[in-house]
């Protein structure tokens, strides 16, 4: 028995700080998980010792998170993500519409019509294939051309060369440059802009080195006695943050933000508890999973801990 259930009173031209005050006290699932997450979140942001990832799939990038996420870049050590991040962000940095759209709808008209659907978001194929296309060889090129251009590249070291020369300041790897935080994409291949390298590979001088991120990852783990996570979904980028900080014994500071059920067997559906039985997370770590679309916890919980 701790503390008790309060009802909240709702009032008028009430700000998200009073409302999240006030939700202190209520039970349920997903809402008191999301406070939990936050006590943490700020824990962990204030704690100095703490290296802190902030995880994330691509799905997200396209639903209008772009430019609060990037806003958040700078309170984070790095960023592991999937290739589909690199190509949305590089779309919209570039000029390509993204419209609600929504999941009822017969697939095959959009087809015909040249339109992608992404769940409730249409885009046009020239906003999404075009642009990922044209940016990309825009900027690869002025990379290939410049007096520091190397034959050899880890995919956070070419996606920091990419953060140089894009001029949106909404843009996830344009902060991320400016904010000195390294960007890991373990499946750079998997999405438009893995295929444009190796396209621009078959006739430019350029070797992707993947394991240099991997080692890089490694010396971060072992080098840092307290790290923290933000994970937004699950798949390779979740994994990637607990795979590693297991071997420096487990994460200190864990919230994970999945729709996903662990009875589906999938790694986006395993709890924070399972990684702890792994010694990914440790066992005294504060640690939640909230259940919920991050299209509506995220910009709560971002606006309580005032990331701008």
């Amino acid at each position: 028995m701790m503390e008790e259930v309060k009802d909240i009173i709702l009032k008028k031209d009430m700000k998200v700080k009073e409302l999240i005050e006030a939700m202190q006290y209520i039970g349920g699932f997903s809402a008191q998980h999301m406070i939990i997450g936050i006590d943490i979140m700020r824990r962990m942001l204030n704690d100095k010792e703490s290296f802190n990832f902030l995880s994330f799939p691509a799905d997200i990038i396209a639903t209008g998170l772009r430019g609060m996420i990037a806003q958040s870049v700078k309170y984070f050590d790095a960023i592991i993500t999937t290739a589909g991040t690199l190509d949305h962000d590089l779309a919209k940095a570039y000029g390509g519409k993204y419209r609600l759209g929504t999941f009822e709808v017969d697939d095959r008209e959009l087809h015909k019509k040249g339109i992608y659907r992404l769940g409730n978001i249409f885009i046009k194929n020239e906003d999404y294939g075009l642009a990922v296309e044209n940016y990309f060889n825009e900027i690869m090129n002025k990379i290939y051309t410049s007096k520091d251009y190397k034959e050899n590249y880890s995919p956070s070291e070419l996606i920091r060369e990419f953060g140089k020369y894009i001029k949106d300041e909404n843009s996830i790897i344009r902060q991320a440059y400016l904010n000195n935080v390294p960007i890991f994409c373990p499946g750079i291949v998997d999405g438009a802009f893995g295929t444009q390298l190796a396209l621009f590979s078959q006739e430019h001088k350029i070797k992707i080195d993947v394991l240099k991120d991997e080692l890089m990852l490694s010396n971060i783990a072992f080098d840092n006695k307290v790290t923290g996570a933000l994970m937004i979904g699950g798949g390779i980028s979740k994994h990637h943050v607990i795979w590693w900080n297991q071997f420096k014994g487990g994460l200190d500071y864990a919230v994970y933000i999945t729709t996903a059920t662990q009875y589906d067997g999938s790694l986006s559906g395993a709890r924070l508890s399972e990684a702890i039985s792994w010694g990914k997370v440790k066992e005294d770590a504060k640690e939640i999973t909230i259940d919920g679309d991050a299209t509506i916890i995220l910009p709560i919980m971002f606006s309580a801990l005032e990331l701008v």
